[in-house]
């Protein structure tokens, strides 16, 4: 037996009967006739090639069969006709949603400590997961609904809706007092003395490896790191230097501890954006959540 075999409306039967031992009883809940109810369930019968209930006791009792099937043919039941019945506006306050999200590690330090607070204020149910896809799925884990946005600098990622939120460019993290920081220059200058400092990257961020084999700086790598938070501890603690985003170069500077410098690097500037499914464009939920993170993001 096939899915397409079913009509929907014989789950419903079949559903209606289970719960109420009856099958004229179902009948009435669904605004059958008792002799439609009965040839309805005949088809079913047939087609499940079991019986499904048997008299008892004035009523029907399921058969092993049907109990296998009773809790599944509800929870479909109930999955469909939630989705068909959901309102036409997102309620915030009142929503357990759960948002996926694509998001790297630093990312998360930057947008999540903002955006949870928010969430909290204006909606306490509503969830979120986030995780790292590979850059040439994304497009079609939004389009599938697997993940609902996408935060990050992605311009391999095509055939998205996307708002740019933030205008960012690489800079050089070091340690406060490094000896580099203490001697002042600029242009070429600089990006020809980069060869004094030693490296730590990032493998999973591949523009800021990218750019070091610009400037031809790839044999000063001397650590290669999974991600990018661990980096401040181990900058704090030794002469090795990173390339990252000015954001969060900043964010960190602020605490102290570090100091910034700003070489001008081949496409050092780009732009963070959130990107989603022109499938799920005018879900409510979608809406809501874009235009909050706009709100608090958008530069």
């Amino acid at each position: 037996m096939h899915i397409k075999d079913i009509d929907l409306n014989l789950l419903r039967l079949f559903d209606a009967v289970y719960r109420t031992r009856n099958v004229s009883r179902a009948a009435e809940l669904l605004d059958l006739t008792q002799p439609a109810a009965s040839q309805a369930l005949t088809r079913l019968r047939l087609l499940i090639k079991d019986p499904l209930f048997v008299r008892a006791g004035g009523g029907v009792e399921p058969t092993p069969k049907a109990d296998r099937l009773a809790d599944a043919v509800r929870s479909a039941l109930g999955l469909l006709e939630e989705a068909l019945n959901e309102s036409a506006l997102f309620n915030p306050l009142d929503s357990h949603k759960v948002f996926r999200i694509h998001m790297s590690d630093i990312g998360e330090g930057r947008f999540l400590p903002d955006l949870m607070v928010a969430l909290r204020r204006e909606a306490p149910g509503v969830r979120l997961e986030t995780l790292p896809v590979p850059r040439i799925e994304i497009a079609q884990r939004l389009d599938s609904g697997r993940i609902d946005f996408a935060f990050g600098f992605l311009p391999t990622v095509k055939d998205t809706q996307r708002v740019q939120l933030i205008k960012d460019r690489y800079v050089v993290l070091l340690r406060a007092g490094h000896p580099f920081a203490a001697r002042k220059r600029s242009g070429p200058a600089l990006l020809k003395d980069l060869r004094q400092l030693e490296f730590v990257g990032v493998r999973t961020h591949s523009d800021t490896l990218r750019i070091l084999e610009m400037v031809q700086l790839q044999d000063r790598l001397r650590l290669t790191t999974e991600h990018f938070m661990v980096l401040p501890a181990i900058v704090r603690a030794t002469d090795l230097a990173v390339v990252m985003p000015r954001n969060i170069a900043r964010t960190f500077a602020a605490d102290g501890g570090y100091t910034l410098i700003e070489p001008a690097f081949p496409l050092r500037d780009f732009t963070v954006s959130l990107h989603w499914s022109r499938r799920f464009e005018s879900d409510p939920g979608n809406q809501w959540m874009r235009g909050l993170i706009e709100k608090l993001f958008r530069e």
